[in-house]
C-alpha cells in the first residue's frame, strides 16, 4: 500500500520538458510548457498517477507523477522581480547580522537543503548559506525539514 504524502506539499520538475495539462491524463490539452529543471511546484491535488500543481506565479495545472521530484528548491523572493535594488541577502549563518556570503537578485533557483526557526540553508550557484524562510517560494511558514 502506497503511503498518501500530505497536501499541499512542495516539489520540484525532475525533467527540463514538462508538459502543464488542463486535467489528469494525456488526452487533455497542454496550457504551458515547463523548460526548468529544478522548478518548485506545489502539489495541491492528486488523481491516480496526477497532480495538480500550482508555480509561484499562480499558474495550476496537472502532470504526470514521475516528472516531480521530492527533492526540494525555491525561488529567491519571486514576488518581487521587476523591482529596482531588489536583493535576497544569503548569510553565512542563520542570523541577520551573520557575515553575507551572496546577494541573490528575485527569482534565483536555491537547492533548500534544510529550514528550522524562520531560516532555510540553500544553495545557488556553488554559494551556501542561509536564507530567511519568509524571503524565498517553495517552502511553507514554519516549516521544518
Amino acid at each position: 500500500m502506497q503511503r498518501k504524502l500530505p497536501l499541499p506539499r512542495f516539489v520540484s520538475l525532475k525533467s527540463a520538458r514538462v508538459n502543464l495539462r488542463v486535467g489528469p491524463g494525456k488526452d487533455y490539452a497542454v496550457s504551458w510548457l515547463y523548460l526548468k529543471q529544478g522548478l518548485p511546484v506545489e502539489v495541491i491535488q492528486e488523481f491516480d498517477l496526477w497532480r495538480r500543481i500550482r508555480d509561484s506565479e499562480g499558474t495550476e495545472g496537472w502532470v504526470y507523477h514521475s516528472l516531480l521530484s521530492g527533492e526540494r528548491t525555491a525561488l529567491a523572493a519571486p514576488w518581487l522581480k521587476g523591482k529596482t535594488q531588489a536583493v535576497i541577502t544569503m548569510h553565512r549563518s542563520a542570523a541577520s547580522d551573520g557575515a553575507v556570503v551572496a546577494e541573490m537578485e528575485p527569482g534565483v533557483l536555491t537547492r533548500v537543503r534544510e529550514c528550522s526557526f524562520g531560516w532555510c540553508e540553500v544553495e545557488a550557484a556553488g554559494r551556501r548559506g542561509f536564507v530567511t524562510q519568509k524571503e524565498i517560494w517553495g517552502v511553507y511558514p514554519d516549516e521544518r525539514f
